[in-house]
């Protein structure tokens, strides 16, 4: 076991090296530089178009159902764990490096969904399927490249971040704050689960618009009631963060020292592991969204970026470092809990509001993550995989109880890093595509206003 353990993480430092962190932020700083910084003058745009009703007829479910079935992939154990593990390796410093990596990220995702909508394609039970494998294929040409994501994807929807990370976070949160036994919590789990993602996209994304937005505003004002309670800390708080990032943290308390580096690598990596910017999870769920502009799915997705990192990771990284809870002893969901248990002078709610953010963000990652594994089953071997497929995935689920924790997150790391790969390519020899859509978009959109105000 030791030694799997010493290759898996070899290969995770191999995957997730210096190359892999300069082309996922690299190629979000020539979106966010080639693009005239759209994701700061289009934020309030893309905010608008987020709550507004759909602007065409294809497609599956709405926009805002395709942004919660996204986020229900992204809001989860990322945003709670990814985040205590990321400032317990880096020190405060890695939330700064969070939000670089979630700025650029933004001007990615906004690419990557756009191209999803415009090559999107209807498959043989007449729902619209998209995401860098029809983009690679039909946009790029490689059919090489769409399979190797394909496969990719699939390996992380089974054995990366659409199982076992979230299975384990919530036995482990319903045994900590309930005392329910793990094998029992499994089996209701895969009985929900089952019910849930067997109806496809409209039952998952109808579960994801109910649970994701009501979950986020909880976890989110609990974080705040953390924040206000130590308010006098915070200008401080922010200090160190921005200092950290670019100076080594000392040691102490349970802390062990972070180099620049830790703070980059960790940072930026438990960052992309909670918003997927730039990985193609999400424009498999935006080319469900009935809408008839590549453009303005590619404004509305990329504000689960500025959802799930600069909000929600804030709030959490926030809590963590005003209470001191990342110089304890503990780590991953344990510190996050400690937090809130110091954070709200609370020993009982503080830990019960993190169980129960943790299991119902977990929850839709699980589904979200289903419905993804499914569009590359159906892209690989038709819609006919798609019974053997969810009959594996909740099999998976059903075993996750029984996997080290430190092996589930390397395992789900290698097989994130190499999603990433293939859909960065993508991105990259699409660009121009990118470009001249969104200049024809915005182009066509100030003729109308122009025209309007004429009238």
């Amino acid at each position: 076991m030791t030694t799997l353990q010493s290759v898996l993480e070899s290969i995770d430092n191999l995957v997730w090296g210096p190359p892999l962190l300069i082309l996922l932020v690299g190629t979000g700083i020539y979106f966010t530089f080639r693009l005239g910084l759209l994701q700061f003058r289009h934020l309030p745009t893309a905010l608008k178009y987020v709550f507004s009703k759909s602007s065409g007829k294809e497609g599956d479910v709405s926009p805002f159902a395709a942004l919660c079935t996204a986020l229900s992939a992204t809001i989860g154990t990322g945003n709670i764990v990814g985040v205590a593990t990321a400032i317990k390796l880096g020190g405060p410093g890695a939330l700064f490096w969070m939000w670089l990596a979630a700025l650029f990220g933004m001007a990615t995702k906004y690419a990557e969904c756009l191209l999803a909508v415009k090559y999107r394609q209807v498959d043989s039970k007449g729902q619209m399927v998209g995401g860098p494998m029809y983009y690679l294929k039909y946009g790029v040409g490689s059919n090489v490249l769409a399979v190797i994501f394909a496969v990719f994807a699939l390996g992380v929807a089974l054995l990366g971040i659409g199982t076992f990370p979230q299975v384990n976070a919530i036995l482990d949160a319903t045994q900590i704050s309930f005392g329910i036994d793990r094998e029992i919590t499994a089996v209701v789990l895969t009985i929900l689960v089952a019910c849930v993602t067997l109806g496809g996209i409209q039952s998952i994304a109808k579960v994801a618009g109910k649970i994701v937005p009501s979950m986020a505003a909880l976890y989110i004002v609990s974080c705040l009631a953390v924040i206000l309670m130590n308010a006098e800390h915070l200008v401080d708080a922010l200090t160190l963060v921005v200092t950290s990032a670019f100076t080594p943290t000392a040691a102490s308390g349970g802390f062990l020292g972070a180099s620049i580096m830790l703070a980059i690598q960790s940072g930026i990596a438990r960052g992309v592991f909670s918003n997927e910017a730039g990985l193609g999870s999400a424009p498999i769920a935006a080319a469900s969204a009935k809408t008839d502009s590549c453009v303005r799915q590619g404004l509305i997705s990329m504000t689960g970026t500025f959802f799930d990192t600069i909000i929600i990771c804030t709030m959490t990284g926030l809590a963590l470092i005003l209470t001191g809870a990342w110089q304890s002893d503990f780590a991953g969901a344990a510190m996050t809990t400690h937090a809130f248990a110091t954070g709200l002078n609370a020993d009982t709610l503080g830990p019960m509001l993190v169980s129960i953010g943790l299991i119902f963000f977990a929850f839709t990652t699980i589904l979200g993550w289903n419905y993804y594994g499914e569009r590359c089953v159906v892209f690989l071997f038709g819609t006919k995989g798609i019974l053997p497929y969810k009959v594996v995935f909740l099999a998976l689920v059903a075993s996750g109880a029984f996997l080290h924790l430190d092996m589930i997150w390397l395992i789900a790391d290698i097989v994130n890093g190499l999603m990433a790969i293939p859909n960065l390519i993508g991105l990259i020899l699409l660009r121009q595509v990118v470009i001249e859509e969104t200049k024809l978009f915005f182009s066509t959109a100030k003729t109308a206003n122009v025209n309007e105000s004429l009238a």
